[in-house]
């Protein structure tokens, strides 16, 4: 992310409405590697090719804030590696994190592990060091410390029926791993601000908070939340494109300003019931109309969503969710001049 991003950016989440209205899209391995032309597993393993697949993003759309910007990642491997999670990484797939706790009881037999040496989190903080002169050398700055969320690292390592049910039948254990994984997770995100003094904001994702409800966010989701979003740091930034209306109203007393969210919920809502004190990132639907829709599809969701709009401010036109896998460059230009254009 540019300098003169991270302003608008800032611009954005104080309440300032620019005309036209920003364009901003997570992006990270389910989209960028295709998209670059090369395979899933080559983006994971080369830090050339990572680092030359997101400069060609920033190349090819620079009007549009990509989230968070050069993502160094392991998909949904990187943190649950750190608890022994056993990883698989299929040549063109999507990684993915296996099962590591088959009974509550195992709960209490993980120890915390260490940011520093423990899982993929090392190799991912140390390509961003190495490649940190080469992203300033083309204007670009870390800004965001990244991590999934407590609720979403626990689901991977105990499974996610497994782990819902766990907070019915054994809430102590669930208490127990929660506290476990964002000690870790605040240690991640010091660790990665220490690194990089640019940092001023914080991204979590964690779509297993949209899978419970309001009794249930309030005992294993908002006290973990609070913790880990408890920086100085000036956007925080969290992802949740699952449903979202248990956890909504919290949102603000969490800390955050910055929301990216599913697309069975207009801005309208989200605005009303956080009382535009949030800036939404969204949301048109991100596989069935960016990534599979027509281009007069697209236009009109986008037409839609702008003129539906009660409130202009405080708004990032995106889709409901992270960049899909299949979206080609000319269907991103044909948002961004859109948005351009309508708003």
């Amino acid at each position: 992310m540019t300098e003169q991003q991270w302003t608008r950016l800032l611009e954005t989440t104080d309440g300032k409405i620019t005309s036209p209205l920003p364009v901003g899209f997570i992006i990270d391995s389910p989209w960028l590697p295709n998209w670059y032309g090369i395979k899933i597993l080559d983006y994971f393993t080369s830090d050339e090719l990572w680092f030359k697949a997101n400069l060609h993003a920033l190349i090819t759309f620079p009007d549009i804030i990509f989230l968070p910007g050069f993502w160094s990642e392991y998909g949904m491997c990187s943190e649950p590696s750190a608890f022994g999670a056993r990883c698989s990484f299929p040549p063109d797939e999507f990684p993915h994190a296996h099962r590591s706790v088959y009974a509550a009881e195992e709960i209490y037999r993980l120890a915390k592990p260490d940011p520093a040496t423990d899982g993929y989190g090392p190799f991912m903080l140390n390509r961003l060091l190495m490649y940190r002169q080469n992203i300033e050398n083309e204007g670009h700055r870390i800004y965001f410390s990244v991590s999934r969320g407590p609720l979403n690292i626990a689901s991977y390592l105990m499974g996610t029926t497994e782990f819902l049910l766990a907070m019915m039948t054994h809430p102590e254990a669930v208490h127990h791993l929660l506290n476990l994984i964002t000690t870790y997770l605040v240690e991640w995100h010091d660790m990665q601000q220490q690194a990089f003094p640019t940092i001023d904001g914080i991204m979590v994702l964690d779509d297993i908070i949209g899978f419970i409800g309001e009794a249930e966010f309030l005992e294993f989701g908002l006290p973990y939340m609070k913790r880990l979003f408890n920086r100085n740091v000036k956007v925080k930034f969290f992802h949740n494109d699952a449903d979202c209306r248990a956890s909504l109203s919290y949102l603000p007393e969490i800390g955050i300003n910055l929301f990216n969210m599913g697309f069975d919920i207009s801005l309208n809502e989200l605005k009303t019931r956080t009382g535009n004190r949030i800036t939404m990132l969204g949301n048109i639907p991100p596989r069935d109309v960016l990534a599979n829709g027509s281009r007069t599809d697209i236009e009109k969701a986008v037409t839609d969503l702008l003129n539906n709009l009660e409130d202009k401010s405080r708004t990032i036109v995106s889709c409901g969710g992270g960049m899909p896998p299949g979206v080609t460059t000319e269907k991103l230009e044909l948002f961004s001049a859109l948005v351009n254009k309508y708003s």
